[in-house]
């Protein structure tokens, strides 16, 4: 599987709302040069609930035909209904994804039968790797250390996105890495303690607008360099936890736009930020080295 900085693609949009669908090839682009390890689309941050199953269909093959090979093309096909993630993981994997990004099932939630059964059903169906995507603040229920361990052990799930927040549970669920299972912090704030209890790398929100820093944090990591790893992820929290400061992926589109990159807006129910919180975004961005 993939180490490093996999970066959590936004959807731009143009003035109308449609899908920007040039400027997602010209990110792509921008983020091979900048050396992000791997693309996530149609993740959290790429307003995945918002999109059309069109659009959807369309996102992938752009991201696939833009990176043409040089850089692998995850895509996320979750859903909390398991036929529905089955048969977008199928579309994906005819587009040519290299990988899926796959969610607990939200809202309905189920026991942890219920949760294996759901992750089988994906993982059995397809050919490629599948990586769980555990973020229990945003579903309202989480993989248990238990299903972890029996879902590690399927030789199409090749890691997990964590997201959780809680380094205890990280801990526990440490324990399941190995050559064929991978944990990827789901927190950019927690980049380098993830990777000190094993963590190949991050699925990363920062890395929309810090790229090569995000990427250079988690190689110079695993190159055995933790005092530099540990120097970037402090030089970059207050930043990171500015991105956060309202709901994902409000203020990394408002830090892109107030950067240059002109990726648009949001879909309703998302909307723009409040103007004490972009204040708040603009200083830490002035802090970083941002002309805003």
């Amino acid at each position: 599987m993939i180490t490093g900085s996999l970066v959590a693609l936004i959807t731009p949009f143009y003035e109308d709302g449609s899908v920007n669908y040039s400027k997602m090839e010209e990110l792509v682009e921008w983020h091979i040069e900048q050396e992000s390890d791997a693309l996530v689309v149609l993740g959290t941050t790429g307003e995945a609930p918002a999109l059309t199953e069109t659009e959807k269909d369309k996102i992938v093959t752009t991201a696939v035909r833009a990176s043409d090979g040089r850089i692998p093309v995850i895509a996320g096909s979750g859903s909390n209904n398991t036929l529905e993630a089955k048969e977008q993981s199928l579309r994906y994997q005819e587009i040519g994804a290299d990988g899926l990004l796959v969610i607990t099932p939200y809202y309905n939630k189920t026991n942890k039968s219920g949760m294996l059964k759901h992750f089988y059903e994906i993982a059995d169906a397809v050919s490629i790797p599948v990586i769980l995507y555990n973020v229990p603040g945003r579903t309202g229920c989480a993989i248990s250390c238990d299903a972890v361990r029996e879902l590690s052990r399927h030789e199409n799930i090749a890691g997990i996105k964590e997201a959780s927040g809680d380094i205890s549970y990280v801990s526990k669920i440490s324990q399941y890495i190995s050559e064929s299972f991978v944990i990827y912090s789901g927190n950019d704030d927690m980049i380098i303690p993830i990777m000190s209890l094993g963590g190949a790398g991050v699925i990363s929100v920062l890395a929309n607008i810090l790229p090569r820093e995000t990427h250079l944090m988690v190689k110079t990591f695993l190159n055995g360099d933790i005092k530099t790893a540990r120097e970037l992820q402090l030089r970059y929290l207050d930043f990171i936890n500015a991105l956060f400061i309202e709901t994902n992926p409000i203020p990394i589109k408002e830090a892109m736009n107030r950067a240059g990159f002109s990726v648009g807006g949001y879909r309703l129910p998302l909307y723009e930020m409040e103007t004490v919180t972009r204040i708040n975004l603009m200083d830490t961005m002035r802090r970083v080295g941002f002309a805003v």
